[in-house]
């Protein structure tokens, strides 16, 4: 026969469980916990946050347009077929598959990889001149303005400048050499003479943004260097470069993408030519969509570039933050 358990105790009924609640002997009683309550933000915060959102506001929204926009647009057109006027007609991957299998696309490719690399001579370059024009002597700030003059000059002027530069006949290059040399007709030469006409402003570039870095450098750090014996190489390579990390950073970073999307110079000095040997991706995007209305191929050329320059960038970024961190 079942007994029936009374809920009695000798000490009386024994009241109904409180989840949370301390048992008898000052221990807390199992079950669901009390979550602790996140604290609201006050209303100063919440007027400070408006306001970062109102100012942020714009500017995403002309990012959102002239930038993003245009990238997805670029990115859909590249799989029609389109010649500006007309209808356009969705064909997938076809331009791409006429890329791959042209033989301009790999000389523009093979061109644009020489750019990079002899385009990254800029920044010690401009790291050397900063250097030397960081002095404070009689006359420094005429100095500065004459390396500074490249910079503003219009890369239609700075074409123009070097292909009188390079001309066979009057050019200044033949009379140094006692003979002229096509530089600009001849195939093998074309790429590296319109490179080394295009160091001039991107070398004054760097030299600007590394004569603004050198400002901000911390003078404590070079005084004790110099009280420890450092001078020199060990001065420059042990103290002022690593100050210099973003200033050398943001230098490479623009060398790349000025390497990459080189056009003005090549459209006034060769046109691409001769036979197409000068030629990189960014004029041959432009033949394509200007010269035989290939709206669609072009933009297959647009987002091969962009995917080779978002690569390097994010290499250079995720290099930058892993030595910060």
């Amino acid at each position: 026969m079942s007994q029936s358990v009374s809920r009695h105790t000798v000490g009386g009924p024994v009241e109904p469980s409180v989840p949370g609640a301390p048992a008898p002997g000052g221990a807390v009683r199992s079950g669901s916990s009390a979550a602790p309550r996140r604290r609201r933000p006050t209303p100063t915060a919440r007027r400070q946050r408006r306001a970062a959102f109102l100012f942020l506001a714009p500017a995403c929204v002309m990012v959102a347009i002239y930038v993003v926009w245009p990238i997805l647009s670029t990115i859909r057109l590249s799989f029609f077929n389109w010649d500006g006027m007309t209808e356009p007609s969705f064909i997938g991957l076809a331009n791409y598959v006429e890329l791959f299998h042209s033989q301009t696309f790999y000389t523009a490719l093979k061109n644009n990889l020489i750019w990079l690399v002899l385009f990254l001579l800029a920044p010690p370059m401009g790291l050397a001149v900063a250097l030397y024009l960081n002095q404070a002597v009689a006359g420094i700030r005429i100095v500065k303005s004459l390396f500074f003059a490249p910079f503003v000059l219009s890369g239609v002027v700075v074409g123009l400048i070097f292909s009188w530069f390079y001309d066979p006949t009057f050019g200044l290059l033949a009379l140094m050499l006692g003979h002229g040399v096509p530089v600009l007709g001849d195939p093998r030469y074309a790429t590296f003479g319109i490179v080394f006409a295009a160091l001039w402003p991107q070398t004054a570039y760097c030299m600007i943004l590394y004569l603004t870095g050198l400002t901000s450098l911390n003078a404590e750090q070079i005084e004790a260097a110099r009280m420890e014996g450092a001078h020199g190489w060990s001065m420059l390579w042990h103290v002022i470069l690593p100050q210099l990390r973003p200033t050398t950073f943001m230098a490479i970073v623009v060398t790349i993408i000025g390497a990459l999307r080189s056009f003005d110079l090549i459209s006034v000095m060769t046109g691409g030519g001769p036979f197409e040997s000068s030629t990189v991706l960014a004029y041959y995007m432009y033949d394509q969509a200007i010269k035989y209305y290939r709206i669609g191929y072009s933009a297959a050329v647009a987002v091969v570039l962009f995917c080779i320059m978002l690569v390097y960038i994010v290499y250079h970024l995720r290099r930058m933050l892993r030595a910060e961190q």
